[in-house]
């Protein structure tokens, strides 16, 4: 069984503060992050293997987003995201 069969997925925006590598402004952007849950039982047709992954997985987070473009209108240019997780366990 895939890993998605386990899990319910919804997108989510969050705000954070960043600033850029170039400007050196500061400002708030929104991240996209991929929420996956947990479903409350095993899908039909597992096997003993995939009964022990669903019992060990836990709720986590992806980030979609690994780019930014800079909001002053001077300077518009596109940043990786720094020093930000890219999976976060709930």
């Amino acid at each position: 069984m895939n890993e998605r069969d386990f899990f319910d997925e919804r997108q989510e925006a969050k705000r954070a503060s960043f600033s850029c590598p170039f400007c050196r402004e500061r400002a708030d952007y929104e991240v996209r992050w991929l929420r996956r849950t947990k479903k409350r039982e095993l899908p039909r047709g597992a096997s003993e293997q995939d009964r022990a992954r669903f019992r060990n997985s836990r709720d986590y987070m992806v980030r979609v987003d690994d780019m930014l473009v800079c909001q002053n209108q001077r300077c518009r240019k596109r940043f990786e995201i720094p020093n930000s997780q890219s999976v976060v366990f709930i």
